[in-house]
């Protein structure tokens, strides 16, 4: 990962180079709230690195508490990007990694380490797309790095009040998708295998009953080689997508959770992960072959 380069911030060399010195500090941090708001490790670098920018044209003296300046700022400059998102409907999501390992085994910074040890799953990542871009700027920042209301409100332009309401249904949304009662893998294999059967038979009104209002598929960049869409969003979009396809996927447990695997030649083309409630809430598509060379898959059919 690119370190920050001292430039143009304010001060003496050295009051800049200390400045930075700050900021590697909580780099890892950084990167691990542009990681979750963004979902792509080639974004969230990108944020980071752009965070470092605003830091070093703004006047450091005047910032009380660096950390939370700095976590504030990471998520304004994620939420313009979500923001922008539909602008640029042809850039694939990039979900190759996991979280930035400390670089300097000498000096262990506790806060660090812990960012650093924990992770975050694909199905939650999938479930935070499902969010709009200022409810999950609330719930990422608030719930997750105890950034308060009165801070946030600031940034969206709303009252504390407001801001708490859009964290509540946020919150309401993810733990649906984290406790939802219909935790038994094979109920959830059996959603998606009415999805399949009805996505091949041009079932369009099963797969908008099948799929929640704010569903949200994404696709790698080698599905989207493959004919895929980047992103899509909501029941009857998705639905229009699947409707007559999906003749050659196969169900299959993908890391021990239904998916569907598509198979050539004995050899898995393409993987279909799902996250399912009640209904299904996100599709991931993947086609990269050192992806799916690390997932675990179960199906019905041999492969290689």
């Amino acid at each position: 990962m690119t370190a920050v380069t001292p430039g143009s911030g304010r001060g003496t060399m050295s009051d800049v180079d200390q400045l930075a010195r700050r900021f590697e500090e909580r780099r890892a941090r950084l990167w691990t709230v542009a990681y979750r708001m963004l979902g792509s490790r080639t974004e969230a670098e990108d944020a980071v690195q752009d965070t470092w920018l605003r830091l070093s044209r703004a006047d450091a003296d005047e910032i009380d508490n660096l950390a939370g300046w700095l976590t504030t700022a990471v998520g304004r400059v994620c939420l313009d990007r979500l923001r922008s998102r539909a602008a640029r409907p042809e850039q694939p999501w990039d979900d190759t990694g996991g979280e930035p390992e400390a670089t300097d085994v000498d000096t262990v910074d506790p806060e660090r380490e812990a960012v650093r040890t924990e992770s975050v799953g694909r199905a939650l990542l999938l479930v935070l797309d499902t969010l709009g871009p200022t409810e999950r700027f609330v719930f990422v920042l608030h719930d997750m790095f105890a950034v308060s209301f009165d801070e946030i409100a600031g940034v969206v332009d709303r009252t504390p009040a407001a801001v708490r309401q859009i964290a509540s249904r946020a919150r309401r949304r993810v733990q649906q998708a984290e406790a939802s009662p219909e935790t038994d893998p094979a109920r959830q294999r059996r959603v998606v295998e009415a999805f399949l059967a009805a996505a091949r038979e041009g079932r369009f009104d099963d797969l908008v009953t099948l799929l929640d209002p704010h569903v949200v598929m994404r696709a790698d960049a080698a599905a989207v080689r493959m004919g895929g869409t980047a992103e899509v969003r909501g029941s009857t979009v998705v639905a229009g997508f699947f409707n007559d396809r999906a003749q050659g996927a196969v169900p299959a447990y993908v890391d021990g959770a239904p998916g569907a695997v598509v198979v050539v030649g004995g050899r898995v083309r393409i993987v279909l992960s799902f996250v399912v409630t009640d209904r299904i809430l996100a599709v991931e598509t993947v086609a990269d072959p050192e992806v799916l060379a690390a997932l675990d898959l179960e199906a019905e059919v041999e492969v290689r």
